[in-house]
C-alpha cells in the first residue's frame, strides 16, 4: 500500500466509486498482516516509499513464498536478496511469477502499478569482475524502485585509465555506487572526481590481511574525499536502497 494507492483507494470512496466494506477490507492488512512466524510490514511503503524486502538468508522456501505472496496480494514490489539458486529453484516452483537474478542472488518482481521513476541516473560502480556480485545486487534494488540506473565494471585502481574511459557517464550521472575490494581505493578516487554523492560498498573480496572486507572497510572510512557515505561489507542492498532513496528527493 502506497501513498499514491491509499489516495486512491480514498478518492473512490468519497467518489462512491467504491463501497466502505471493501475499502475496510484492502485496508485490513494494515499496518501489517501477522502470518505467525513473519508480521509483513504492509504500512512501509506508506512510511519510507518502498515496501518491506525479504531477506532470504535463513528463510526456507515456504516462508519465503508466504511472505512474497502477502506483499504481492497488496500490489507491491518484491524483492528477495541472498537466496542461492537451490532456494530459488524451490521458491519459483510456488511462485513463477518471480525472476532469479543469478548474479546479484535475488529473487525480484516489480510493483503491479510499476515504481514512480527517479529523477536522474545512479552510477553503480565496481572495481574488478570479483565484486559483480555485491555491485549487481545494488543495481536490482535500485531500478526495481524505479531509477535508472547504468554501470561501470572493471575499472580498479590497478588501470584507472579504464575509469578515465568511462567519464561521460560519470558526468552524467546524480548519485553513485561505488563497489570495491581488496585495499577498497576505488571509490575514493571516484568521489574525488565528481560533485554528486557517493556511496561506497567495500566487498570481502582480497587476500590475506583484507580480512573478509575490513580493510577495505576501513579504508573507506578512512577516505580524504567529501561526498562520500560508507555502508557495510558487501551490502550491495542497502547501497542500491540508499541510492534509490537519494534519486527520489523532491
Amino acid at each position: 500500500m502506497t501513498s499514491d494507492a491509499l489516495k486512491k483507494l480514498l478518492d473512490e470512496v468519497a467518489a462512491g466509486q467504491t463501497k466502505p466494506g471493501q475499502a475496510l477490507k484492502r485496508l485490513k492488512s494494515l499496518p501489517f498482516e501477522d502470518l505467525g512466524f513473519a508480521r509483513v510490514d504492509h504500512h512501509r511503503a506508506l512510511r519510507q516509499g518502498f515496501p518491506e524486502v525479504i531477506f532470504g538468508q535463513g528463510k526456507t522456501p515456504a516462508q519465503i513464498v508466504s511472505i512474497a505472496q502477502a506483499l504481492h496480494a497488496q500490489g507491491a514490489a518484491v524483492l528477495v536478496t541472498r537466496v542461492s539458486p537451490a532456494k530459488a529453484k524451490a521458491v519459483r516452483l510456488k511462485f513463477p511469477e518471480l525472476e532469479y537474478h543469478a548474479q546479484a542472488s535475488c529473487l525480484a518482481r516489480p510493483a503491479r502499478e510499476g515504481a514512480r521513476p527517479g529523477r536522474g541516473l545512479i552510477a553503480v560502480v565496481a572495481a574488478g569482475t570479483s565484486d559483480l556480485p555485491v555491485a549487481e545486487e545494488a543495481v536490482l534494488t535500485a531500478r526495481i524502485m524505479g531509477s535508472k540506473v547504468e554501470t561501470v565494471y572493471d575499472v580498479g585502481v590497478s588501470g584507472l585509465h579504464r575509469l578515465l574511459a568511462s567519464r561521460t557517464v560519470l558526468e552524467r550521472a546524480t548519485c553513485f555506487v561505488v563497489v570495491a575490494g581488496m585495499e577498497g581505493a576505488l571509490p575514493s578516487v571516484v568521489a574525488g572526481m565528481v560533485d554528486k554523492p557517493v556511496i561506497a560498498v567495500p566487498t570481502s573480496v582480497g587476500y590475506g590481511t583484507a580480512f573478509g572486507g575490513l580493510a577495505a572497510l576501513l579504508g573507506m572510512l578512512n577516505s580524504c574525499s567529501p561526498g562520500l557515505s560508507v555502508v557495510n561489507i558487501d551490502n550491495g542492498f542497502g547501497a542500491g536502497y540508499l541510492a534509490g532513496m537519494i534519486d527520489h528527493l523532491e
